[in-house]
C-alpha cells in the first residue's frame, strides 16, 4: 500500500511516517519499481504501535527502545515495566508541575480585585518574580526565553 493508504490504516499522518524513516524509528519502505514507498501489514502494525505509544506521551527515544523490546522476544518484561514506570514517574512530575502552576495563578488570582484601579497583584507577581507567600515562581520545564526586541 501506498504512503497514503499507510497513514489511514494506522492513523500516522504521512508527514510522520517520514519522519520515522529518516529518523530510524522505522525502516525505511520497500520501494514500487516506480520509486513510491510500499508499505506493508507489518508497517502499519508498527505504526499503530507507534501511534498508540506517543497517544501515551512516550517520547521518540522511548519508543525506540518500546519497539526494540517488542520485537525481541527473548526480552524480559521487567525491561518493558521499568521503561513504563519511569514513563509515569515522568508523568507525575509534569502533573506536580502543573498543580503547582495552577495553585499559584488560583492564589493571584483571588488576590486581585478584578476592577477600575491599575492595582494587579498579578501582573507584580509576574514582574517581581515571587508570588504573594514570597516564593520564587520557577520557569517550567521546556519554557524557551524570548529575544528581546
Amino acid at each position: 500500500m501506498n504512503i497514503g493508504q499507510a497513514s489511514k490504516a494506522s492513523g500516522v499522518s504521512a508527514k510522520m511516517i517520514r519522519y520515522y524513516e529518516q529518523t530510524g524509528l522505522i525502516p525505511e519502505a520497500d520501494r514500487t519499481s516506480s520509486g513510491y514507498r510500499d508499505y506493508s501489514g507489518t508497517d502499519v502494525h508498527m505504526l499503530r504501535f507507534i501511534r498508540r505509544a506517543r497517544d501515551l506521551g512516550f517520547s521518540v527515544a522511548e519508543i525506540s527502545d518500546l519497539l526494540g523490546l517488542w520485537r525481541d522476544e527473548a526480552r524480559q518484561s521487567s525491561e518493558v515495566k521499568r521503561l513504563a514506570q519511569g514513563h509515569i514517574d515522568e508523568l507525575h512530575k509534569k502533573i506536580k508541575g502543573l498543580q503547582d502552576m495552577a495553585n499559584t495563578l488560583t492564589t493571584l488570582v483571588n488576590t486581585c480585585n478584578g476592577d477600575h484601579r491599575p492595582h494587579c497583584p498579578i501582573l507584580q507577581s509576574l514582574e517581581s518574580g515571587l508570588d504573594d507567600e514570597d516564593r520564587p515562581v520557577h520557569p517550567r520545564a521546556g519554557a524557551v526565553a524570548r529575544a528581546a526586541p
